[in-house]
């Protein structure tokens, strides 16, 4: 007989003698949400990655066992437990050989970022546990989510502080730890879902919202939540315009084709710095012109907007301007002169960073001539849509985020003289974006990118405006 083999006998005498013990289903959901031993928790990892990752969170000083349907898959990895160290068994048979009742689940034990942002946008009792380590969660986290490490949670007493009464989603960075908590609360009878993919895929969410709709006129301002980036389908006569798309760059053609619009035509304002600008591949796969700055070098095959030019869409024009000083090339493009997307140049809480290419105090001198001689001149009726909103920004009356020439006048960095701006602007300590350096190459076309990839890359929040 295998040293991590136990009998039926003996699992059900540790539950009996309340002997410290992590029980771990290894079935598929289905199955295990039909009908489990009170206090197991189902542990199916997706991969051999996922899988080591999940091992090397799991407390060395709990007796580990491992359930499946007929005792095959739980002993070769239970072996594998034993090898690292672990004091891990296997139920011998698996779970054909359990004789007592057993326990359904009323909660999925995995919810995809999708699901997840509709639970909290139709204000379902929920509570968002983030089990990352306290740094990560102060970098960025979910509003409202409350912070209890991992290394906590098998701790005596902790998981009582936990409510009852309310649906448990644990979170972490990439969904590996949030298992583990789910194993944790298991073991206390509490169940929980872990966010698939962690908050690497919540920044993937993208959320459209009708920002402006007239008779032949319409704009689409799309969120990407978990970082505040601000993505634009504007359409008219039945054409669209998208500008700074992000990634997943297929929600745009459903966005778009939900209000009956074809995209055409997919811009870029700038070269950007804390995102993967998803223009490139949403033109190939719409089959539209792709545009970006004639001011900027790009090694992507593109039309160049220039300065003063107009684009048409539709009855509509929308006219290029030249607007550098977050980059030496940013454009902003405007409809009707009263609508303005004006990349990171302005913003509803600041204006836009100089120093992401190290020409700082150049940038910031004409990034307040920018501010001064073009955004805020433009009409006091005009809505001014930036590409970014900051943490706690907090959208207008009707869900979007926007700004006007009056409101940015009262910003505070606005009544600055020039040399006062640029030597404040200059001085200011703000951290730059996370892996910056790495995605201003791969929105310039210098290095590739596969879309798997993104969202480790953009892993933290937008820090694209002077704090």
């Amino acid at each position: 007989m295998s040293n991590v083999e136990i009998t039926v006998d003996e699992l059900e005498s540790y539950i009996q003698n309340n002997t410290p013990l992590l029980i771990l289903d290894l079935r598929n959901s289905d199955n295990y949400m039909n009908g489990h031993i009170e206090g197991a928790a189902n542990a199916k990892c997706s991969n051999m990655q996922q899988k080591q990752a999940v091992m090397s969170r799991l407390p060395r000083n709990q007796k580990i066992v491992l359930i499946d349907e007929n005792g095959e898959e739980s002993l070769q990895n239970a072996n594998m437990l034993a090898r690292f160290g672990f004091d891990a068994h296997f139920l011998k048979e698996g779970m054909k050989s359990w004789r007592k009742k057993l326990v359904k689940s009323s909660q999925e034990t995995l919810i995809s970022n999708e699901k997840l942002w509709e639970s909290l946008k139709n204000n379902e009792d929920i509570f968002l546990l983030d089990v990352r380590e306290p740094m990560e969660y102060e970098e960025f986290k979910i509003p409202g989510a409350v912070n209890v490490p991992l290394s906590e949670l098998f701790s005596e007493g902790v998981v009582d502080k936990i409510p009852k009464d309310k649906k448990i989603i644990t979170i972490c960075s990439h969904g590996n730890r949030s298992m583990v908590a789910t194993f944790a609360l298991a073991q206390k009878g509490r169940e929980s879902t872990s966010l698939g993919g962690g908050m690497s895929q919540w920044n993937q969410v993208l959320n459209a919202k009708l920002a402006v709709k007239e008779e032949d006129f319409t704009i689409i301002q799309v969120e990407k939540i978990g970082k505040g980036c601000l993505s634009y389908v504007i359409g008219s006569d039945g054409e669209a315009i998208v500008i700074d798309p992000t990634y997943p760059p297929s929600k745009f053609l459903e966005f778009a084709e939900k209000e009956r619009l074809k995209i055409t035509k997919v811009i870029d304002t700038h070269q950007h710095a804390d995102h993967v600008s998803a223009a490139k591949e949403l033109a190939k796969i719409a089959n539209a012109d792709l545009y970006f700055s004639a001011r900027e070098e790009y090694n992507i095959e593109h039309k160049k907007a220039h300065d003063g030019e107009s684009i048409p869409f539709g009855k509509k024009q929308i006219r290029v301007m030249h607007t550098p000083g977050h980059t030496a090339g940013s454009m902003t493009y405007v409809v009707d002169e009263i609508y303005a997307f004006v990349g990171d140049t302005l913003f509803v809480e600041s204006v836009g960073r100089p120093d992401l290419r190290d020409e700082a105090e150049e940038f910031a001198s004409e990034l307040h001539e920018t501010l001064h001689n073009k955004l805020l001149n433009l009409p006091q009726n005009a809505k001014i849509f930036p590409t970014h909103h900051g943490d706690g920004v907090k959208a207008s009356e009707d869900g979007v985020f926007y700004t006007t020439p009056e409101k940015g006048k009262n910003l505070a960095l606005i009544d600055l003289s020039k040399k006062e701006f640029v030597s404040k602007v200059v001085n200011l300590t703000t951290p730059r974006p996370m892996n910056y350096s790495t995605m201003i190459k791969v929105n310039k076309g210098t290095i590739p990118i596969m879309e798997e990839q993104v969202p480790d890359l953009e892993m933290g929040p937008n820090r694209c405006s002077v704090q």
